[in-house]
């Protein structure tokens, strides 16, 4: 019941985030004077292909982020069982602190170069090939993000009810598949693992990549209107 209704929160935020992202292009494409886009503009269709490309650059950096925080994590566990005599009995406490400490590090850390990535692109699309390029690109990411955004929450959804699925065993279907450690089991771990960075960073994540590039591009608009397409001018 939980995981339904964070699917569907996610599902309204992807929505909300897909409309406000059309809204402020369109401002954007206003403020900035740019009357049509016109896709088979070689200038556009060049944003566009990268625009496209940026949710699946972006979804790669934020589920590498978080296998490499998981195993800092893992290590640091098997460190304090290694280290903390009477832990495996259950007769000490664990250091709490060190693994809060990694995790809470790491996730404004690892988001630096996401970050990055989002707030530098339109800066330096516009900067070097225009407006229309950029215009091209808002376009290519809002389309592709939409998708990738719910394709990931979907899907990590379905994984993790997988696993769920067998070990609650509810079901006649449920229970030939289990119990825990049968190889069914195994691969719905597997695919648990893979689910939970899909559906919790990488898929909400995204609504943040279309709706700030957007934000970005419609404050700068004028100067980008003014200063941008340097690589076009030079030529």
């Amino acid at each position: 019941m939980q995981l339904a209704i964070q699917q569907l929160q996610l599902g309204f935020a992807i929505g909300s985030a897909a409309l406000v992202s059309l809204a402020l292009f369109g401002a954007c494409v206003s403020r900035a004077g740019i009357k049509t886009v016109d896709v088979l503009a070689p200038k556009v269709f060049i944003g566009l292909l990268v625009g496209a490309m940026l949710p699946y650059w972006f979804s790669a950096m934020t589920m590498k982020s978080v296998e490499s925080v998981a195993l800092k994590m893992v290590e640091e566990v098997r460190r304090q069982f290694n280290t903390i005599p009477g832990l495996m009995e259950g007769t000490a406490k664990p250091d709490y602190a060190t693994c809060v400490k990694i995790s809470t590090d790491a996730s404004l850390k690892e988001m630096i170069p996401p970050g990055a990535l989002v707030m530098l692109t339109p800066v330096i699309a516009s900067t070097f090939f225009g407006l229309e390029t950029l215009a091209g690109v808002l376009a290519g990411s809002l389309v592709s993000g939409v998708q990738v955004a719910i394709s990931a929450s979907n899907t990590g959804g379905a994984w993790d009810n997988a696993k769920k699925y067998i070990e609650a065993g509810a079901t006649e279907h449920a229970r030939t598949l289990g119990p825990k450690g049968s190889d069914a089991h195994k691969a719905a771990v597997i695919g648990d693992t893979v689910g939970d960075p899909l559906k919790d960073t990488s898929g909400p994540s995204l609504n943040i990549l279309i709706k700030l590039m957007a934000v970005e591009s419609l404050v700068f608009a004028p100067f980008f209107a003014t200063h941008g397409g340097v690589l076009f001018k030079l030529l």
